[in-house]
C-alpha cells in the first residue's frame, strides 16, 4: 500500500492563495514583453491576469511611460510585501523551521 503525506501549507507566504482557471503559461506568453521583463525579476509570483491589470492602469496613469510604470509596478509589490509577515524581519515564524527572510 502507498504511503500517504500530509499537504503542507505554504509556509512562504502568509497572503491567501488563488486558484487558477486558466493555463498561467499560455496566459503569461501573451503578456507585452515589457511586463513579462518586469514579471521575470518580480519577487512576488503575480498571475499574468493581475500584472496585466496594473500594467495597464499603470501605463494609463503615466500616459504610456513603460519606465514609471514598471516602477509603479515595484512599488505595488513592495507595498504588498511589506503586508506579508513572513517578508518582514522580526515577525514570528508560522510554520516549524521556517525563518522570516
Amino acid at each position: 500500500m502507498p504511503k500517504t503525506t500530509l499537504r503542507q501549507p505554504n509556509c512562504r507566504s502568509s497572503l491567501a492563495a488563488r486558484r487558477r482557471t486558466q493555463d498561467p503559461m499560455a496566459a503569461y506568453d501573451r503578456l507585452p514583453p515589457e511586463l513579462r521583463g518586469w514579471l521575470a525579476q518580480a519577487a512576488l509570483p503575480w498571475s499574468a491576469r493581475s500584472a496585466l491589470r496594473a500594467w495597464h492602469r499603470a501605463l494609463q496613469r503615466f500616459s504610456g511611460d513603460t519606465d514609471a510604470a514598471k516602477q509603479h509596478l515595484s512599488r505595488c509589490e513592495r507595498n504588498t510585501l511589506t503586508r506579508d509577515r513572513l517578508h518582514m524581519p522580526d515577525a514570528p515564524a508560522k510554520c516549524a523551521g521556517v525563518r522570516p527572510l
